[in-house]
C-alpha cells in the first residue's frame, strides 16, 4: 500500500465502539494463549493507531510498532507517553523492506487481509523471531465481500482458518493452533474473528 489508505479516518478510528471491543477480545485472547512476560521485545505488525498494543504493553518489555500509514503512526505517537511498556514506532512496508533484528513474539489484529503475498510476510515473519518465539494473528473468518464499506487495500475476504493454519506450518512454524475468539457486529450481519498462534523452534 504506497498511498495512506487510512488518513481520513485515523482521527476517529479508535472511537469505533465495535472495533474496540474486538481489540479487546483479541488482546485477551493472546494474553491467555501466549506466556507473555515482562522480559520480552515483541512487534506489532499493522499496528495502526495502536489499540491492540496499548493492551498487550504492560505484560512485555517492548513493542516495536510498524505500520505503513504515516497518518495512524502519527496517532499512536500521538498516546506514546500512555503505552506501559517501552514503544517504537517504524514507518514501513515489511512485504517490501527488510527489518534486521529479532523479536520474542509477533502480534497483529486485522492486518492480514491488506496483505497480498501471505506466505512471503509469513517466511519474513519466520525470519524475525527467535527460537522459542510465538506469532500471534487474528483476523477474520471468510465473509462476503461486506466487511468493508470502502477499498482500503483489501486483498482477501478473509481466511479459512485451517488453509491459514497449513501457510503458517509450510513457513516452518510449530504447535499451530487457532480458535474463534470474536465476532464483529456490523448492520449488515455478523463477522467472526479467529486468532492464530504458533511458535519457533527452541535450536
Amino acid at each position: 500500500m504506497k498511498n495512506d489508505l487510512f488518513s481520513h479516518k485515523a482521527d476517529s478510528y479508535d472511537k469505533n465502539e465495535k472495533r474496540v471491543e474486538n481489540v479487546d477480545n483479541i488482546a485477551r485472547a493472546i494474553a491467555d494463549t501466549v506466556s507473555l512476560n515482562k522480559g520480552m521485545e515483541i512487534l506489532d505488525f499493522g499496528s495502526g493507531t495502536g489499540l491492540l498494543l496499548q493492551r498487550i504493553a504492560p505484560h512485555v518489555k517492548k513493542i516495536t510498532a510498524v505500520d505503513v500509514s504515516p497518518s495512524m503512526n502519527d496517532q499512536l505517537l500521538a498516546k506514546a507517553a500512555h503505552i506501559e511498556c517501552e514503544l517504537e514506532t517504524v514507518q514501513m512496508d515489511l512485504t517490501a523492506e527488510a527489518l534486521d533484528r529479532k523479536f520474542d513474539g509477533i502480534i497483529s489484529s486485522m492486518t492480514m487481509h491488506h496483505i497480498k503475498d501471505i506466505p512471503g510476510i509469513l517466511q519474513r515473519f519466520r525470519l524475525l523471531l527467535r527460537p522459542g518465539a510465538f506469532l500471534a494473528l487474528a483476523d477474520l473468518e471468510p465473509e462476503d465481500g461486506s466487511f468493508h464499506d470502502e477499498d482500503t487495500g483489501i486483498f482477501h475476504l478473509g481466511f479459512d482458518p485451517e488453509e491459514f493454519a497449513d501457510l503458517i506450518r509450510n513457513a516452518g512454524f510449530q504447535d499451530v493452533r487457532w480458535n474463534r475468539v470474536s465476532v464483529v457486529q456490523k448492520p449488515q450481519g455478523e463477522y467472526p474473528v479467529f486468532l492464530i498462534t504458533a511458535f519457533t523452534g527452541t535450536d
